[in-house]
């Protein structure tokens, strides 16, 4: 049983170790050095290049590095019937709420405007408000958005959610469907988005759903970048009508270093690094797929093509 591991800037040989800890008769084989390509049974990868899955007709799951396939299903060619597994991950899920935690706090407690302050050498407080006071909504509750809610609101936040699908999350308030998006929009603080790309939430970050925030609000994005549009949210910056902006995903990565994203006064970028893979973790999860690939049973989380993700 062969599996290809592609993952660009990843160290294979620890990814190996794990791997062979719960799956020790594996052969593990590193892209490009595929060796006979009937062999591969099982990918595991991270953006891939397109086209190149093809050449394994043997393949009997695709594994991402990751909650979002569409670094996969990009390809024209992705092979038929094949089940493409999602990677969700409690780690993860736990790093990407520390993150969210992180920038909800960074920009309640005024900590962007200090920062301004500071080459200035200007000692002034700026308002401060209860975070009772702060109305934080996360856009989608799937497992990530939960979790992140949960978080927030432990610290003493008003959260909110929104989301298609029915969620109780006790002491969120929860707003169900597109006919509620605004007026979830209308009462948010500080938007975090952790919605999965789709058609449905492709560009829905756009003019319209910035001027439904309130005045001086902020927006956070850890999911997906071609979620939000750029150049809408910077004219929405520099209007004024939002405050800040913390973005962990692009439209386009890495980021060019002609983007003006980078050099925005009130726009913090970070690599794609909200939720990192932990090899001792998801080596593990991705062996447990295999080992039900290999006894006649689903994987689990199979990307649904219906839902988008």
């Amino acid at each position: 049983m062969a599996l290809l591991f592609s993952y660009a800037g990843a160290d294979p040989e620890s990814w190996r170790r794990e791997f062979a800890k719960h799956l020790p008769d594996l052969d593990f084989r590193v892209f490009p050095d595929v060796g006979d390509p009937a062999e591969i049974e099982f990918v595991a990868l991270w953006m891939h290049p397109v086209g190149d899955l093809r050449h394994y007709p043997n393949l009997k799951a695709i594994l991402s590095f990751g909650a979002g396939v569409e670094h996969i299903i990009r390809d024209p060619e992705l092979p038929a019937g094949v089940p493409i597994v999602r990677l969700v991950d409690d780690l993860v899920v736990r790093d990407m709420a520390m993150h969210a935690v992180h920038w909800v706090i960074h920009f309640h407690r005024n900590y962007h405007l200090y920062q301004q302050d500071q080459p200035k050498k200007l000692w002034r407080r700026h308002p401060h408000r209860d975070p009772a006071q702060r109305r934080v909504g996360f856009l989608g509750m799937g497992a990530m958005g939960a979790v992140a809610a949960k978080f927030v609101r432990d610290l003493g936040f008003s959260v909110s959610g929104w989301g298609r699908d029915p969620v109780n999350v006790e002491g969120v308030e929860f707003y169900q469907g597109d006919e509620s998006l605004a007026a979830f929009l209308q009462q948010t603080d500080i938007l975090i988005n952790v919605l999965p790309l789709t058609p449905a939430t492709e560009n829905l970050l756009n003019a319209e759903r910035f001027a439904q925030l309130p005045a001086g609000a902020c927006v956070i994005n850890i999911s997906r970048g071609p979620i939000l549009v750029e150049n809408d949210l910077i004219e929405a910056l520099d209007s004024g009508h939002l405050e800040a902006a913390a973005l962990d995903v692009f439209r386009s990565e890495p980021l060019a270093a002609e983007s003006p994203l980078w050099g925005h006064p009130k726009v913090f970028v970070t690599p794609h690094i909200a939720g990192i893979n932990y090899a001792h973790s998801a080596a593990r999860l991705m062996a447990d797929n295999i080992k039900r690939v290999e006894a006649g049973e689903p994987p689990f989380p199979i990307y649904d093509p219906v839902r988008g993700y």
